[in-house]
Order: C-alpha cells, then sequence, then structure tokens
C-alpha cells in the first residue's frame, strides 16, 4: 500500500474541545504519524502520514472529531513525506 501525507486545516468549533488531544489520540490509534497545533485564526493545522487508506480514514473521521467539536470544514492537500516519528502535538501558531 501506498504511504501518503496530507495536510488539513480545521474550521469550525475546534479550540477549547479537546480537538488536539483527540487528533492525537486517533492518529496513534491507527498508526499515522504527524502532528496537530491551533492557529491564531481559531482553527486546527494537522499533517497526517501513513497509508493511503488509513489516512483517508483519518481524514472521514475528522469531520467529527470529539463530541464538543463542530466542524465546519476541513481543506485538505497533499503534504511533502518527512520522516516523522509518532504524533505529537505543537505550539499554536
Amino acid at each position: 500500500m501506498a504511504v501518503i501525507a496530507r495536510h488539513l486545516l480545521i474550521s469550525g468549533r475546534v479550540q477549547g474541545v479537546f480537538y488536539r488531544n483527540w487528533t492525537v489520540d486517533t492518529a496513534k490509534g491507527l498508526g499515522l504519524t504527524g502532528w496537530v497545533r491551533n492557529r491564531m485564526d481559531g482553527s486546527v493545522e494537522a499533517v497526517v502520514q501513513g497509508e493511503a487508506d488509513v489516512v483517508e480514514r483519518f481524514v472521514a473521521l475528522a469531520h467529527d472529531g470529539p463530541s464538543a467539536a463542530r466542524v465546519a470544514g476541513i481543506a485538505v492537500s497533499d503534504a511533502a513525506m518527512t520522516e516523522l516519528t509518532g504524533f505529537e502535538k505543537r505550539a499554536t501558531v
């Protein structure tokens, strides 16, 4: 199976609702690598990398996120493949 990387910009009510923690837990549970961080504009940004079908499953799950989140939309684009290990929360940008 092909390994891919995707960049996600998630908008809606996604800060202050544990969206980043949900992202880390879900990505790790699926065996993905990458990172997630809040953005100053109120959105959440993430890069996920792994087998194509697993990445697509993650993107589908991200439309719901944790129960308190209200995802308005997700802009998905290709991301450059990098040597990522694990899945981490990063500082707000």
